[in-house]
């Protein structure tokens, strides 16, 4: 076997160390972002001007405008989005909070009645040999680990969301010193994110497995069994903050484009239009703390899934722990790792033209996995035996560590292939959207067309990937190599929140350099900044998609053997009609969250248009719009739809599992897989290509786009359609439906021993 090079000691100090920089990091750069100030003071100090001109004079524009009301305005502005935002997230989390009790209850109720709520020890589920700790115990730990899951989800959202509000105003006014100005500031509010989330679920799932290693001691396949739960906590917690957040934003802004941009020919984000400040706190809430939910919980499921197949492997069997917390190490190092991309972007290079902004955010990217791959390469050198044993349904699999390895760096490198695919297919550079741009010289129709073939167009090469990797990690690692596969795909998590988040922040940017007033050309730069912000949501998109594949697979591999099933048999009825429902259910979830955003979008557009013809001097601007009746609406249009989606995800396994059993429940988890994943790659890029086409016109930066322009033409108005269809798809449906895939089988996990005793009712009955 050999030993590992790191000792246990060594490993027990990296991890936590790893999280508390990631953290103090991330505290450094929000300390940088306040240095933007939000009011017309000079900063007289000797020293004012940092290298990034953080304390540059902030009144002076280039056109020597000095106007004070302009810093007041845009710091009401951000004051009515902040607000706004965190009212709705606290609204949200209320009804999350009842549903996440009642939840834990069930956990502890189902789990606990394994055994008839016995208290005595009871044979190993893996080896029968030994004697493991009561089914009682794992009610309760599993149910402590998912309420931890699901409030550090809820607070990764939130914290992303404060973040954000707090620093969409301060982009808008560093982009009056220059578009680099705005970059760095918007960059810097994203890595914040980044690395408190990425630290937070590191730190906290550590500090569980220690804690909860109180009580097992050495029954390992308990403890690890038990934290399953974190990352159940994590995604549930994320489909309703996605759901719910995607529903927001969605319902605004289509009801300020459609009405707005489309009827009254004003502009994106005129303060006249009554949803503005409803479609920038949709947002926040959306696309920053549903986005942080979602990319958390991927994170908790890759490594519950990865610990678990761990524990009954020779890194459990031998209680070899620096090996057995592999995962753990690699995302401690992937830390460190997006700590030094970040400079890159922050400190090393400074951007000075709009063309600099795409390609300084795709070098995160690859400089991100390139260091990552070294990292990984370290890692796998000192914390892993040179050969071992990974259980393979069933039986014990001999892997080399240069294996595992591989299976991480294959993971790593999918997601930057997925990442440049998605950007390919979604930004105005490239001939995909120029051509979907191209077709609305010819109305709203071709638009749809063009752009619903890109989307389908769109899955090839990703799916490759994700099939390649497969391929590979479960050749060298069974289970246990797909799981450290999709931990190597989010590895650099941090540097990929950071270039998501960077996408809202400069939306908002630029939403509030309009409703300032602001010159022309500050809205150029901050449209500058978004374009490619829309682009860098869609790579995170693509990423969370990706990941969630993989992540769900693993998942499904290791409640596979925890039901104790040993082959899963398709040509089985039981497995068949499993798999064919299982495939349907990602089209009666999109179906639901479509529904819903259109239905709010109805009223959202009445309440817009009523608004224009009842307010007398609105259009000419001498009178303010209602803009709390707008907020309002979509507030509870989220609340109220995002119940039945979720319900759908979260019941579908309990009563599948129950009714039919753990094989018909295997078929629904690999059906739901296998359609889910293209569903979601399709709609996330059909509906990021219809948002930059339209841009791509608007900004008239070609001769091409001029020739479809300017705003408020015919072309531009069947691209604004196409945007308003695809806003749902790719900020509602599409996002959504990985945690669809991950939550249904982490949920299978979990209730697997429940399932395995008392599932298949109506199989017993007939």
């Amino acid at each position: 076997m050999g030993a590992v090079i790191l000792p246990d000691l060594g490993t027990e100090v990296l991890i936590p160390v790893c999280a508390v920089i990631g953290i103090v990091f991330a505290l450094f750069q929000w300390l940088l972002v306040s240095k933007v100030k939000l009011s017309a003071v000079r900063d007289a100090s000797p020293n004012a001007a940092g290298k990034n001109g953080y304390n540059d004079y902030l009144i002076e524009e280039e056109e020597g405008i000095n106007d004070h009301n302009v810093v007041v305005k845009c710091a009401e502005i951000q004051n009515a989005i902040a607000e706004g935002a965190t009212s709705f997230l606290f609204t949200e989390y209320k009804y999350v909070g009842i549903f996440m009790v009642a939840f834990a209850i069930l956990i502890f109720l189902f789990l606990g009645s394994v055994e008839g709520f016995s208290t005595s020890y009871q044979p190993c589920t893996y080896d029968k040999t030994k004697t493991c700790k009561p089914a009682l115990a794992t009610a309760i730990f599993s149910t402590v680990s998912f309420l931890l899951g699901g409030v550090t989800s809820l607070i990764s959202g939130f914290l992303g969301m404060k973040i954000a509000t707090y620093a969409n105003a301060r982009t808008t006014l560093e982009a009056r010193k220059g578009v680099g100005k705005a970059f760095i500031t918007a960059f810097r509010s994203g890595a914040v994110m980044g690395f408190l989330l990425a630290a937070n679920g590191l730190l906290v799932l550590y500090l569980a497995i220690n804690l909860f290693k109180i009580y097992y001691g050495d029954d390992w396949g308990g403890l690890f069994e038990a934290i399953t739960g974190y990352g159940l906590g994590g995604s549930s917690m994320a489909l309703f903050g996605r759901v719910g957040g995607g529903i927001y934003t969605k319902a605004a802004d289509v009801g300020a484009d459609l009405v707005g941009k489309v009827e009254r020919n004003i502009p994106e984000d005129d303060p006249r239009n009554p949803a503005v400040i409803a479609d920038n706190v949709g947002d926040n809430v959306g696309d920053i703390a549903g986005m942080g939910s979602d990319l958390f919980g991927s994170y908790a499921e890759s490594s519950c899934a990865a610990l678990v197949v761990a524990s009954i492997s020779s890194f459990g069997l031998n209680h070899e722990l620096t090996a057995m917390l592999y995962p753990l190490i690699v995302s401690s190092v992937g830390i460190l790792v997006c700590l030094l991309t970040t400079l890159f972007a922050t400190d090393f290079f400074e951007i000075k033209a709009v063309k600099e902004i795409e390609p300084a955010l795709k070098k995160q990217l690859v400089i991100s996995t390139v260091l990552m791959t070294l990292g990984v390469a370290v890692v796998s050198w000192i914390a892993l035996p040179t050969s071992f044993t990974i259980f393979n349904f069933g039986v014990q699999k001999d892997v080399k560590s240069w294996q595992l390895f591989l299976c991480v760096a294959v993971g790593l490198w999918a997601g930057l292939i997925i990442g440049f695919v998605t950007e390919y297919y979604t930004s105005n550079a490239y001939s995909p959207v120029q051509d979907v741009a191209d077709s609305c010289r010819t109305g709203a129709a071709t638009n749809v067309i063009f752009g619903l073939a890109l989307g389908y167009k769109s899955v090839i090469i990703p799916i490759f990937a994700i099939a390649i990797s497969i391929f590979v990690s479960f050749t060298f690692a069974a289970m246990y190599g797909i799981a450290v596969a999709a931990l190597g795909m989010l590895s650099t998590i941090a540097t990929g929140l950071a270039i998501d988040a960077y996408g809202p922040i400069s939306d908002n940017a630029g939403g509030i350099a309009e409703m300032a007033g602001m010159s022309h050309r500050i809205r150029e730069r901050t449209d500058a900044l978004d374009a490619a912000g829309n682009t860098t949501a869609a790579i995170g998109k693509g990423f969370a998609i990706g990941s969630a594949a993989l992540v769900s697979l693993a998942l499904f591999g290791a409640f596979v053997s925890r039901a104790s099933i040993t082959t899963v048999d398709v040509l089985t009825p039981k497995v068949f009609i499993g798999l064919i429902v299982g495939a349907m259910l990602p089209y009666w979830f999109s179906a639901m969250t479509m529904k819903s955003v259109g239905s709010a979008a109805l009223k959202m557009v009445e309440e817009v248009r009523r608004q224009f013809n009842t307010i007398p001097g609105l259009m000419e601007g001498t009178a303010k719009p209602d803009y709390a009746t707008c907020v309002k609406i979509s507030t509870d249009a989220s609340i109220k739809e995002m119940i039945p989606p979720g319900a759908l995800v979260m019941l579908t396994p309990l009563v599948v599992g129950i009714l039919f059993g753990v094989e018909t429940l295997s078929g629904v988890l690999a059906g739901s897989l296998v359609s889910g994943v293209q569903i979601a790659i399709s709609a996330s890029n059909t509906g990021g290509a219809w948002d930059n086409a339209k841009k791509y016109i608007e900004a008239g930066a070609s001769e091409h786009a001029r020739s479809l322009g300017p705003k408020g033409s015919d072309c531009h108005k069947a691209a604004v359609i196409g945007d308003t269809i695809g806003d749902p798809l790719k900020d509602t449906s599409g996002p959504s439906l990985n945690i669809l895939i991950k939550l249904m089988a982490v949920e299978s996990l979990v209730f697997a021993p429940f399932f395995a005793t008392h599932g298949g009712l109506l199989f017993k009955i007939f």
